[in-house]
Order: structure tokens, then C-alpha cells, then sequence
């Protein structure tokens, strides 16, 4: 049999992919790391356009493993800013010493499995080729950019920005007439400092979406001290919530609460900020009728915020139940709209025809700009996956099999591909959670699955068909007791031109799922088929 070059390729230098990497080196395993950007950062190092901030608190957002460093590593804000954050990331690596374990620049083109073997072979698009038992992919929810099919995409003469890909020099937008397409949670982020700069912003909205202000505030050495004495606890809560975070619901039932009670716990959830006014009653995402009195409250905090009655009609959601949609997270995104240079097209009434090489032609008209801004999103959970060639057993072509929708085992493995490891993809709680925690827990349980194989002197394991079947159904069949499953999001495709709709994430909860991964250890890893010995 062929030795591997490597024990494990862990491909991605996010969150999950530094967990992961740091933990395998400690537990002896040959590393190798393939990272497309030139650095450590994963979302955070592409995605730095003005305003690009987490939605989860800072405190929250960040590693749990290490006593030293969550004390060591001071925020300065509630929630912080993608620098920070970045600067954080690059900390880690600095003290865990990650990077010399990483490829970096060296985007993947294609993972084959070699049965003889019992390796995956990899090749990444600068002609790099290795090997691996074990291929651990932590390439991210949300890193496979999406770019609209418009007719003359192409040929704006002006320049051209990405918020996905924004550039690592400076963009001084100072005087121009820019246009915005995209108002998701990029575009609310940025729009209002792209309107500090420009002489001229127009928006151009597919949908609304609902949007909370953040209520972002820096963190004094009072509010610092006391996080840190709680932080304990603060951790035990999150590691056993819905969400990864210590954020809960009001403990009064909507329908025990009177008018005056609701309006209180609306008013409370809506000054945490961001998705946790999503939180404000337990079920809001599952009953209608509560979902319909958040819908009455935002709109009549929409209501204070923008003047224009047309224009805060075309900023009201029509599409989705509050919250279906991730609730965008802002910073005076709605009283942008108040400044006399910035104007927002509703593409529904005024549907966009073509660009042109000096702007944008609706069906009314044609705007010059001088720069265009894409904030259109990615291709979420699966796109990162299915841009590469992974070849499973007989050949069989990832691309391929997901063309339906994804079947997984907990998330982490793939019937037909042995060995391979997919961290926060579908079938996992990932993006409806915080993202720190979850990369733990994913990196954990995977390292931990690679070790019962090892131990056991089984080279190789699979997702049984059967039982990656019945988990894909299981979450379906959650996601369909609730308002996601029939919002128009990202979440279930519906961004995507031709992919199946279904809704991606596991809904059930981090608790919850992080229990059932436990339960499929206890039993020798049911579910699994192993090899080799």
C-alpha cells in the first residue's frame, strides 16, 4: 500500500481549519494546510470591505480552548470589526505557530480518493500535488463568491469592486457616483460608508431584509473585568445553547404575556442588537402569530428611522418571516437612505436590464457610475465543495451527487467519500450558531473520529448511505416545522440560479446536535463503516 505523504490536508486557515490544525499537531499527526489567500483569516482575511463586522459579540466570537488566550487577547468593542478580528486571527497563529503547517496561496482543484490506496490525492491550481490519509475540509460556509448573470456584466468600463473580495489597499471612493447591488448583510454593513465617501450612492434591492442596529459600543476596563470574571460561566452557557451563544428567551410564553409585557421584551431584544431581537420570544421563528407581532415592531422602528414613505415601503421585507433570513446587523444602515444623495431602486418594481460600459439600464432608465460594488452574497454551504473536483469511490463526482441535495452523516462525512471530513457544511449547525464554537466542536469530533481509526487500525471510514440518509431527513423534517424552510434565503439555495432548494443547516440546535455526535461515538461511531484492519 502507498504511504500517504501526509497523515492529514486540512484545507482552509479560518477558524475551523486553525482548530483543527493546531490540535492534530498536538496530537502528532503530519499536517499539511492548503490555503487559497496568502494568510491566516479565512473570512475574515477576503472579506474586508468598509463596515465588515461580526454579528456576535466579541467575547462570544472567539476561541474557548485556551485559558491564556481568551485572557490575554483584549476587544475593544461589543461587537468588532473585521481588522480586529483579522489581527486576533493572526495572534493565534503567532502563538500557536500555525503557519508552519500551511501552504498558503495554493487554492485546491481536485481531491481524488485512491481505493488501493487508502489516500486522497490533492492538486491545487498552482500545480502543487500531495497525499493524505485523512482530507479535512474547512473551506468555509461562506467563501465561494456569487456574481449575478447580468447581461453586459462585463463590459462597465468603470472600476469594479467585490465586498466578498474586497481589495487589501485602500479604496477611495471619495467624489464618485457609486452603485451598490446587494443589501444583505454585506451591503447594510457597507452601504453607510460608502455613502460618507461618495458623491452619489445608488442602491440597487432584489429584496429587503430585516436589519437591526448593532448598538455597538467600545468595551471599558469596567464592562472588560466583568466578562472576565463571568467568562466561565458565560462559556458553560453557550457551549449548551441553541446558538453557541449565552443569549436566551424571554422566559414568558407569548401567549401568557400581555401587550405592555411583549412590547417590553420587544423593545429589550431589539437593543441587544442584531439577530438577537430574533430571540426575543421562544418560537418566534415557528409560530406565525409571534412572528407577526415582531414584524408590527420592526416596522414601526423602521417607521422612526426612515423618512421617505416610498422609500421605507420598498425597505420593508415582503418576502420572509422576521429572522428566516440571518438578520442583518447594522450601523445607521436605514437612515442612510435620509441623505439626499443616496437613492435606493427596488428591483421588483424596476427590474435591472442590462450594464452597460459607463452604468446600470433598469427598465426606466439608465445610470451612469463610476464604480460598481457587488454585495451579492455566496454560494453557502456547498459551493465551496462543489467548485473543486473531489472524487469519491468509483469515481464518483461530489458536483454530481449534490446536484439533488446534500446527504450527510452529523454533517462531517459523505457516503461514498472515505476519509473525507467536511467541518461546519451541511447538516450542521454552523451558521445558525457562532461560528468559533462550532469550529471547535466540528474540529474536535473530527480529529477524535481520525483517532478511534487510527486506534483501532482501521484505514479507512464512510458514511453509511443508510444513516446519512436518515440524518438529512431528520433535518429536513425540523427545518420544516418552522418559517425557515419556505423563506426565499440562502439558507435553502434559493440565491443560487438552478440549485435545489432544501434547507441546509442542522435547525435543531448546537446543544442538541453536539449530544448526537455524542451518542454516535458512544456506540463505536454507528453509522460509520470502517476499513482496513
Amino acid at each position: 500500500m502507498t504511504t500517504p505523504e501526509h497523515d492529514v490536508i486540512i484545507v482552509g486557515a479560518g477558524f475551523a481549519g486553525m482548530y483543527t490544525t493546531i490540535h492534530a499537531v498536538r496530537v502528532g499527526l503530519n499536517v499539511l494546510g492548503l490555503e487559497a489567500g496568502a494568510d491566516v483569516g479565512g473570512t475574515w482575511y477576503w472579506n474586508r470591505y468598509p463596515g465588515a463586522r461580526c454579528d456576535v459579540e466579541s467575547i462570544d466570537y472567539s476561541y474557548s480552548f485556551d485559558d491564556d488566550l481568551q485572557r490575554e487577547w483584549r476587544w475593544s468593542e461589543r461587537y468588532a470589526t473585521q481588522p480586529e478580528i483579522l489581527r486576533y486571527l493572526n495572534h493565534v497563529a503567532d502563538r500557536f505557530e500555525v503557519r508552519p503547517h500551511y501552504r498558503f496561496g495554493e487554492r485546491v482543484a481536485s481531491a481524488v480518493w485512491d481505493e488501493s490506496a487508502q489516500l486522497w490525492n490533492v492538486r491545487t491550481e498552482s500545480g502543487l500535488s500531495t497525499s493524505a490519509r485523512w482530507l479535512v475540509m474547512a473551506s468555509g460556509g461562506l467563501s465561494k463568491p456569487q456574481l449575478p448573470e447580468i447581461p453586459g456584466r462585463d463590459t462597465f468600463e468603470g472600476e469594479v469592486l467585490q465586498t466578498s473580495a474586497w481589495p487589501e489597499e485602500p479604496v477611495d471612493l471619495t467624489g464618485k457616483r457609486v452603485a451598490v447591488i446587494g443589501t444583505g448583510s454585506s451591503g447594510v454593513q457597507a452601504i453607510p460608508l460608502i455613502a460618507d465617501a461618495a458623491a452619489e450612492l445608488v442602491v440597487y434591492q432584489r429584496s429587503a431584509n430585516y436589519s437591526v442596529p448593532a448598538f455597538n459600543r467600545p468595551i471599558d476596563d469596567d464592562e472588560w473585568e466583568q466578562q472576565q470574571q463571568n467568562l466561565a460561566q458565560r462559556r458553560r452557557q453557550s457551549w449548551n445553547s441553541t446558538a453557541g451563544s449565552p443569549w436566551t428567551s424571554h422566559p414568558t410564553p407569548f401567549d401568557e404575556a400581555d401587550e405592555q409585557e411583549r412590547a417590553a421584551v420587544f423593545e429589550e431584544s431589539w437593543t441587544r442588537g442584531g439577530v438577537l431581537f430574533a430571540k426575543a420570544f421562544q418560537g418566534l421563528t415557528v409560530d406565525p402569530v409571534i412572528n407577526d407581532a415582531a414584524r408590527a415592531f420592526f416596522e414601526q422602528k423602521l417607521g422612526a428611522m426612515v423618512a421617505d414613505p416610498e422609500v421605507r415601503a420598498a425597505l420593508t421585507p415582503k418576502d420572509h418571516a422576521v429572522g428566516t433570513k440571518r438578520i442583518c446587523t447594522d450601523s445607521g444602515y436605514y437612515e442612510t437612505y435620509n441623505r439626499e444623495h443616496v437613492t435606493l431602486v427596488d428591483l421588483r418594481r424596476e427590474p435591472m436590464t442590462e450594464i452597460t460600459v459607463s452604468g446600470i439600464r433598469t427598465s426606466e432608465r439608465l445610470r451612469e457610475h463610476d464604480v460598481i460594488v457587488y454585495a451579492t452574497g455566496f454560494d453557502a454551504m456547498t459551493g465551496a465543495l462543489t467548485s473543486i473536483d473531489i472524487l469519491g469511490r468509483g469515481g464518483r463526482l461530489l458536483r454530481d451527487e449534490w446536484r439533488g441535495f446534500p446527504s450527510t452523516y452529523l454533517g462531517v462525512a459523505l457516503p461514498g467519500y472515505p476519509n473525507l471530513l467536511v467541518l461546519n457544511g451541511p447538516g450542521t449547525p454552523s451558521v445558525l450558531s457562532n461560528m468559533a464554537l462550532t469550529s471547535e466542536q466540528q474540529g474536535d469530533y473530527a480529529l477524535r473520529l481520525i483517532d478511534h481509526c487510527r486506534r483501532n487500525g482501521f484505514t479507512s471510514f464512510e458514511a453509511r448511505a443508510d444513516a446519512a440518509a436518515e440524518w438529512t431527513a431528520h433535518g429536513l423534517e425540523l427545518a420544516d416545522r418552522t418559517l425557515f424552510a419556505s423563506a426565499p434565503s440562502w439558507y435553502t439555495g434559493s440565491n443560487i440560479e438552478g440549485k435545489t432548494r432544501g434547507f441546509l443547516p442542522y435547525i435543531g440546535g448546537f446543544k442538541r446536535y453536539i449530544d448526537r455526535c455524542e451518542q454516535v461515538a458512544a456506540a463505536d461511531y454507528g453509522g460509520f463503516a470502517m476499513a482496513g484492519r
